[in-house]
C-alpha cells in the first residue's frame, strides 16, 4: 500500500514563510505605535534626572490642565456627536432611502479620502473658507450684509474647530454605519409591516434597537478620533484655544519654562482617554455584530 500523505517539512516551511508576510506590520507598529508610547508612559512618570516620580500626574490636576482637557472633551462629544447624526442620516439615505446605487460608490469613495483629511491641508482650507478673510465669510458680508464675527462665530473659537471635526467626523461615521445599515434583513421590516407597523414604529422599535450598540460604539470612536486630533488643532488655532493637544505641544517643544514630562503626563492622560473609547467601540461592535450576522 503506498503512503500519500504529504511530507512534514514542507508543510512546517510553508507555515514558516507565511509568517514572514507581517514581519514589516510588526516592525512598523513596534517602532512607531509600541515604542512611543511607551516612551510616553515610562516618561510621565520621571523627572528631567530620570528618577521615578507621580509629580507629572499629580501636575495634571492644576486648574489650566484640567480646564484644557475639559473644552477637548467637550469639542470631541459634539463634534462626534454631529458628525454621527449627519453622517448617519447620509448612510441612511444612501442604503435605505432609495437613492440611485450609483451613488453608493463615489460617496463611499470621497468617505475614505475625507475621512483622513486633516492636519495642516485641512486647517488651511477652512481657514481659506470661513476664516475672517474666507471666501464664504466675504461673500456672505458683501453679497447679503451677513458678518459672522458680528454673530459672534470664530473659526478659531470652540465652535469654529469642531465645524472643522465634522469635515472628517461625518465620512468616517458614513464608512462604519454602512455595513450596520445593510445588515438590517427585509424580513424584519416586512414582519413588522405585517403586524400593522407604521415606519416610525418599525425604526424605534426594530431599527433602532438594532442599530443602538453600533451608533454608541461608532460615537465612541469618534470621540476618540476627535479628541486625538492634534496637528489640525495646533495648525488651525495656534496658542488662541488651551485644548490638550495645544498645552501639550506647548509644555514639550524645549522652550525654557517648557515641562517635557508634564507633556508626556498629558500625553499620557490623552492616550487613557483614547483607549477607553476604543474599548467601549469594540465592545459595542461585538455586541452588535451577534444580530447582524
Amino acid at each position: 500500500m503506498t503512503d500519500t500523505s504529504p511530507p512534514a517539512a514542507p508543510s512546517r516551511r510553508r507555515l514558516s514563510l507565511a509568517w514572514l508576510g507581517i514581519v514589516p506590520f510588526a516592525l512598523f507598529v513596534g517602532l512607531f505605535l509600541i515604542a512611543p508610547t511607551m516612551k510616553i508612559v515610562i516618561g510621565a512618570f520621571q523627572r528631567a534626572d530620570g528618577s521615578f516620580t507621580f509629580e507629572n500626574l499629580i501636575g495634571l490636576f492644576t486648574p489650566s490642565i484640567l480646564a484644557s482637557y475639559w473644552i477637548s472633551i467637550k469639542i470631541s462629544v459634539a463634534s462626534a456627536a454631529l458628525g454621527a447624526l449627519i453622517g448617519f442620516l447620509m448612510a441612511a439615505a444612501m442604503v435605505l432611502g432609495g437613492l440611485p446605487r450609483v451613488i453608493r460608490a463615489p460617496l463611499l469613495t470621497f468617505s475614505g479620502v475625507a475621512s483622513n483629511f486633516a492636519g495642516v491641508p485641512l486647517a488651511f482650507a477652512f481657514l481659506a473658507t470661513l476664516g475672517p478673510l474666507g471666501l464664504v465669510t466675504v461673500w456672505l458680508r458683501t453679497e447679503f450684509g451677513i458678518n459672522l464675527r458680528a454673530y459672534g462665530f470664530n473659526i478659531l473659537s470652540f465652535w469654529g474647530l469642531t465645524i472643522t471635526y465634522i469635515f472628517f467626523q461625518i465620512p468616517l461615521m458614513i464608512l462604519i454605519i454602512t455595513p450596520a445599515l445593510d445588515g438590517l434583513k427585509r424580513e424584519w421590516r416586512e414582519a413588522a409591516q405585517s403586524l400593522g407597523a407604521s415606519a416610525v414604529q418599525y425604526w424605534t422599535s426594530v431599527a433602532l434597537p438594532i442599530l443602538f450598540p453600533s451608533l454608541l460604539g461608532t460615537f465612541a470612536l469618534l470621540f476618540a478620533n476627535a479628541f486625538g486630533a492634534v496637528a489640525t488643532a495646533i495648525a488651525l488655532t495656534g496658542s488662541s484655544l488651551n485644548i490638550v493637544p495645544i498645552m501639550l505641544f506647548a509644555q514639550i517643544r524645549g522652550d525654557v519654562l517648557g515641562n517635557p514630562h508634564l507633556g508626556y503626563a498629558m500625553a499620557f492622560g490623552m492616550i487613557l482617554i483614547t483607549a477607553l473609547a476604543n474599548i467601549l467601540y469594540i465592545w459595542l461592535r461585538m455586541r452588535s455584530e451577534r444580530w447582524l450576522k
